[in-house]
């Protein structure tokens, strides 16, 4: 387990070159070293825009199963670098088998999305006790408890489906209510392209978590592409976007509360391009990259093996436990929903 509790290296200079001197990464800027890590302390590279990296360090990462990650220069993501494909063929092979079977896909469409509407309702009740239930609120409240009631009894897929729609949009209409300073405002969620400063770091922050998700899911084998709640696309990460619905209320969003509530970030965080896309800047950036590899660093209390664990291990042990649900070895997918 200690492999993937490595760190992330993230490169947004630009103009940066990788390159590994022995065992040690060398990032360096117009030819001045900026920094060395060795390799060993390494899980992934995360690069954003226009970072090179050395053929010698792309081989050596491929072939130690490490993951080198390309995103633009705001964020988002475009490509990804695996090694050998890895993993147990049967297992897989479950994966694709439940897909077929339809009380089995549904299950699991039940188990994402009722935990990813618990954990919403963790967020929105932390605001209700920190600043009063406002009617908005409590409303959320009551639009997530409505679903939660009417999961067990979706008979299809596109049921489910629905009812994660209605649950996010009543959470959603809530979202700008537990912002807490003045000079951002939030009316919905835009994905593409973010139109607002909320939305960017939002969407900056679910960029993060579906890559560790994807990481996750294939660290114990499975394909990341085939899920169950979201339909299947040439190049979509399907079941990673199923089990990042656990993470994104608790842990992307409550941060991105967290460091806007704060005044870590300001609107000078955020840079507005022509046609009103909406951006972090390197700046915001970085004190955002900083906060979420501290959060994962926290421990929390798995409600399933009741011990204290990383935060950023909690997407490899929700895939562990996926592997023995589809491997027949638990009766149930157990989600994580946050205490």
């Amino acid at each position: 387990m200690n492999r993937i509790l490595l760190n992330s290296l993230f490169v947004q200079t630009q103009g940066a070159y990788l390159r590994l001197q022995g065992d040690t990464v060398r990032v360096e800027v117009e030819g001045e070293l900026r920094l060395q890590v060795p390799l060993h302390h390494l899980g992934s590279l995360v690069l954003f825009g226009n970072v090179l990296v050395s053929p010698h360090l792309l081989a050596r990462c491929s072939e130690d199963g490490r993951s080198v990650v390309w995103l633009s220069e705001h964020g988002r993501f475009q490509g990804r670098m695996v090694g050998r494909v890895s993993g147990n063929v049967l297992l897989r092979r479950a994966q694709y088998q439940a897909l077929d079977e339809e009380e089995k896909a549904l299950a699991l469409a039940q188990a994402f999305v009722q935990a990813k509407v618990r954990n919403a309702r963790v967020v929105l009740l932390r605001a209700v006790r920190e600043g009063g239930a406002s009617e908005v609120l409590s409303q959320a409240l009551r639009e997530q408890e409505a679903v939660l009631s009417a999961l067990p009894r979706a008979n299809s897929l596109d049921e489910v489906r629905g009812l994660e729609g209605q649950a996010a949009a009543a959470y959603f209409q809530a979202f700008g209510e537990m912002l807490l300073v003045p000079g951002f405002a939030f009316a919905g969620r835009v994905k593409r392209p973010p139109r607002d400063p909320v939305n960017a770091l939002l969407s900056f922050l679910y960029t993060l978590l579906v890559s560790d998700a994807v990481s996750a899911l294939e660290g114990v084998g499975l394909d990341p592409q085939v899920g169950y709640l979201h339909a299947l696309r040439p190049g979509k990460p399907a079941l990673a976007l199923d089990l990042v619905e656990e993470f994104r209320a608790w842990w992307a969003d409550r941060l991105a509360l967290t460091l806007l509530n704060r005044r870590q970030l300001g609107p000078k965080h955020f840079l507005e391009r022509p046609g009103g896309v909406v951006y972090l800047t390197e700046d915001g950036r970085r004190e955002v990259l900083v906060a979420y590899q501290k959060r994962k660093q926290e421990e929390v209390i798995h409600p399933l093996l009741r011990e204290p664990v990383p935060v950023g291990l909690l997407p490899h042990l929700q895939a562990r436990l996926l592997a023995r649900y589809l491997r027949g070895d638990l009766p149930r997918y157990p989600g994580f929903v946050a205490r």
